[in-house]
This record gives C-alpha cells, sequence and structure tokens, in this order.
C-alpha cells in the first residue's frame, strides 16, 4: 500500500517482526470481553445464593453487562476515532479489569449489577479499538485473513471457553473468581499493548453523538426494566405500562434526531437498506432465544440435575461444536452458492426445533438422550445462520460505513441478549410462580411441587423462545433476498476498517 511505501506514520509497516505478538494481545483482550458473557452464567446459582438475588432479578447479572456493552458500541467506535485507536485499548483494559475487581468483591446484588453495567461499559469501549488496531496492524490482505481468522476464532470459541473456566472457577475456587480472574488478563494485556501495538492518532474533529447515546441507551433501559419488572407487578401494572411507553418514546425520539444529528451515532441510511436490516433483525430474534437458553439450561442443569458447576460448564460443549460445524463446515461451503436466506432460514427453523425438544425436559431427563440432541440441533441452527448474517450485513458497504455496519450487527446481538435474557425470565418466573400456587396442596410435597414448577416455567419460556426462533425464520426469509455471489467466496466480503 502507498501509506506503507511512504512511511505514513499512521500505517505500521507490514514487515514489524512484533505484529504476530501484537495479535496475541488483541485476541487476548477480545477473548476477555466475549467470554465474560458466558462465563458469569454457570457462576449464577452460587452468586444468587451468596448475594440473595430474587429469581426475578438474577437476570440482570447478565442484562446489565450486555445492555451497556450493546447500548454504547457504536459510541465506543466514534471514541476510539477522537481519542486515538491505541490510548482507548488501554483505557478499555484498565477501566474493564477495575470493574471486575469491584464485581468480585460485591457485597449485594445491586453492588454486582452496578459493577457488571462498568464492565459492559468499558467493553464498549474496548471492542472497537481491538477491531481497530487489527486492521492497522495487518497491511498485507493475505496476513490480514489470517489475523482475522483467528480473531474470529476466539470470538466464535469464546463461550464455550466461558463456560467451562466459569465453571472451574466455581466449583473449585469461588464464584466471585470468574470476575476476579479479568484483572491478571487485562494487566498481561495492558503491558503488552504498550509495548507492542503502534499509536493510532485520534481525529481531533470526530463528533460525539451524545443526545443520540442519551435516547438510545434509555430506551433500551426502559424496554429491558419493564420486562422484569413485570414478574413482580403484572404485565398490567401502571409502572411496567409506562416503562414500556418510555421506551417507545425514546426509541422513537431515537430514531427521528438520527435523522438531523450532525453526526449521527447510526446512520439510517445503514439500516434502511432491505438485507441489512434483515440481517440486523434476524440476529436479534435469533440471539433473544439463545442468550434465555443458557440461563434456564444453566439452572435446570445445576439446580434441577444437581450438576456440579463443570459438569454444567461441559454440558454446553455440544452446543458450541454445532455451532463451529454449522458456520466452518456448512455455512461456509455453501455461502458461495446459495443465496443468504437459503442457509438462515434453515438455520432458524432448525434451532427452532431443537428448542421443542427441549419443551419436554422433566425433574427427571437424562442428559443424552432429551438435553443434549436438542443442543447440538441448536447450535447446527446457530451455525448456519450467523455466518451468512455477518457476511450480508458487511457486503458492499461503503468505506466510511464498514466500521459502524460491523458494530450494528454487533449491537444487535448484545441488544437482543439483553431483551431475552429478560423477558424469558420474567416468562418463566410467572409461569413457576402459577404453577407452584394451583399445585401446592400437601405440603409434604412441596419440594417436589417447587422443582416441577421451576421446570415448567423453563419449558413455558422455551416455548415462546421457539416461536421467536420460527419468527426469526419468517424474517430472514421475507427480507433478505440478496442473491449467492457469482464470483468469489465469503472472504470477499470487505474487512471492517476503522472509520476515518
Amino acid at each position: 500500500m502507498s501509506a506503507a511505501r511512504t512511511g505514513d506514520a499512521n500505517t505500521p509497516p507490514p514487515s514489524d517482526p512484533r505484529r504476530w505478538w501484537g495479535l496475541v494481545v488483541i485476541a487476548l483482550a477480545q477473548l476477555m470481553v466475549v467470554l465474560d458473557a458466558t462465563i458469569v452464567q454457570i457462576a449464577l446459582p452460587s452468586a444468587q445464593r451468596d448475594l440473595g438475588m430474587s429469581d426475578a432479578n438474577r437476570q440482570w447479572v447478565i442484562t446489565a453487562y450486555t445492555l451497556a456493552f450493546g447500548g454504547l458500541l457504536l459510541l465506543g467506535g466514534r471514541i476510539a476515532d477522537l481519542v486515538g485507536r491505541k490510548r482507548t485499548f488501554v483505557i478499555g483494559l484498565i477501566g474493564f479489569a477495575g470493574a471486575s475487581a469491584l464485581g468480585g468483591a460485591a457485597l449485594s446484588s445491586g453492588m454486582l449489577f452496578g459493577a457488571r453495567a462498568l464492565q459492559g461499559v468499558f467493553a464498549a469501549v474496548l471492542a472497537p479499538s481491538a477491531l481497530s488496531l487489527l486492521t492497522t496492524t495487518f497491511t498485507d490482505p493475505r496476513e490480514r485473513g489470517k489475523a482475522f481468522g483467528v480473531y474470529g476464532a476466539l470470538a466464535g470459541s469464546g463461550s464455550a471457553i466461558g463456560f467451562v473456566v466459569g465453571g472451574v472457577l466455581t466449583e473449585y475456587l469461588d464464584w466471585r473468581w470468574c470476575l476476579y480472574v479479568n484483572v491478571p488478563i487485562a494487566v498481561i494485556a495492558v503491558f503488552g499493548a504498550l509495548t507492542l501495538l503502534h499509536d493510532i492518532p485520534g481525529h481531533a474533529d470526530v463528533r460525539l453523538d451524545i443526545p443520540g447515546v442519551v435516547l438510545g441507551c434509555g430506551g433500551l433501559v426502559s424496554l429491558v426494566y419493564g420486562f422484569s419488572e413485570a414478574q413482580p407487578h403484572g404485565w398490567s401494572d401502571p409502572l411496567v405500562l409506562a416503562l414500556f411507553g418510555a421506551a417507545v418514546v425514546l426509541l422513537a425520539t431515537f430514531v427521528w434526531w438520527q435523522t438531523r444529528a450532525p453526526v449521527p451515532l447510526l446512520p439510517l441510511h445503514v439500516i434502511r437498506e432491505r438485507n441489512r436490516a434483515g440481517c440486523f433483525l434476524t440476529m436479534m430474534l435469533a440471539v433473544i432465544g439463545m442468550f434465555g437458553l443458557f440461563l434456564f439450561m444453566t439452572y435446570y442443569l445445576q439446580v434441577i440435575l444437581s450438576y456440579s458447576p463443570v459438569k454444567t460448564g461441559l454440558a454446553f460443549l455440544p452446543l458450541t461444536a454445532g455451532i463451529i460445524v454449522g458456520s466452518t463446515q456448512i455455512s461456509a461451503r455453501l455461502l458461495r452458492r446459495v443465496a443468504p436466506r437459503m442457509l438462515m432460514v434453515p438455520g432458524m427453523v432448525l434451532a427452532s426445533a431443537g428448542m421443542v425438544i427441549l419443551t419436554r425436559i422433566t425433574v427427571h431427563s437424562e442428559y443424552t438422550t432429551e438435553v443434549m440432541p436438542a443442543l447440538i440441533l441448536m447450535g447446527l441452527g446457530m451455525g448456519l445462520t450467523f455466518m451468512p448474517v455477518f457476511s450480508t450485513a458487511t457486503a458492499g458497504v461503503a468505506p466510511q460505513d464498514s466500521g459502524v455496519t460491523s458494530a450494528t450487527v454487533n449491537t444487535s446481538q448484545q441488544v437482543g441478549g439483553s431483551i431475552g435474557t429478560a423477558l424469558l425470565n420474567t416468562v418463566a418466573t410467572t409461569s413457576s410462580t402459577t404453577f407452584i400456587a394451583s399445585h401446592l396442596k400437601n405440603p409434604a410435597q412441596r419440594a417436589m411441587i417447587v422443582k416441577e414448577g421451576i421446570v415448567h416455567g423453563y419449558t413455558v419460556a422455551i416455548w415462546v423462545a421457539a416461536g421467536v426462533m420460527l419468527l426469526a425464520a419468517l424474517v430472514a426469509g421475507l427480507m433478505v433476498t440478496a442473491k449467492a455471489p457469482r464470483h468469489g467466496t465469503p472472504s470477499d466480503t470487505p474487512v471492517p476498517e476503522p472509520a476515518s
């Protein structure tokens, strides 16, 4: 590239001998951010007992992180442009480590919720700068492909690593170490970043859309908070209706403001394109079901089937294996030959079928015959869907929009996780409470009735998740009309570049 040949200070030379060590640092930070969405899942039953959380509020350990992460991700990219990628990367690492230490030392549920939200804030700063540093560290197309392969593999396997590591730490140390573990990782990454990564100066003329952040995040928080309050108060309670009303007003105002903001947080032309909008919506709906599954299966395996935290973490591996096989061995091979929706629609139907199988679980179900087949189907379906979503959403975008488009895909993922966890947790706890109240006639049978009620609540919520998956299939089938590429492969999809 000409910039590299002329020695542009903003572009590290392709021959930099330390670039692969730089990749290790970037990948380490990315892994930390990705696995933190799942590492706490396995620890959640222990943390709930220790801090006295209610069933209705426990979901905030997950949603506080995903909501802050998803709601601020677009702003995080702009901050990286303003302050500089390396500086933002280091600030994100230090802040993430501090928030993790605060969460590990939590003395109350509120303190843990706040720490998890703070983790999400710094993750939103860290993730875009990591991606930008990767694109500027590797300028040779072949090397960049390898680097993004490593980056993508870590992003894809982060959930599995989170489940297993979370199980080991919870069982052999304490649930708090699921948060403390980020501190040494972040310290190593900070020292590595300061010595190995090149500084990418910021641009003083970059403007931040603060009103857009307030409106967008405020609307999402009101929506998720409304779902969580529906369990203790009821869906028709004035507080719940007011929260949903506020969410509609704030999100509608956010859309209006994005048409008038000097530098919009989310340029609306990015989501006006039919295929891209269909991909964003499909991703959000798919993750609504998946994050709900994570929450319920964690409690089902540990509380109902009495699995240890380590055994619970290992029990999720068929799901991750299904995602990897579906994305790398099926989608990657077929995407160059078939239209994206020919993978996305069957993928969501397959995932929904896996959910339907899970609705048959009981207090005495066998893992190998009733749980594992469902997890494999779910994983294959997700793998079939995720790759064409990312490829189609980022294909053909203008260079100046590639960064915000990639961030929007990730935002839809995190927002879907937030809504799914809150909504399905409310459905499950409400259904459980109703079941227990109507069946508890003999106090001597209380323990068994409570267990049956909990499982009944899970199955009702899983039916809802299965329906959401089918809705995702419908959205993909109707909205994603892109044709199969005539030439090339999915690797021709432009790599997201940092916004200039």
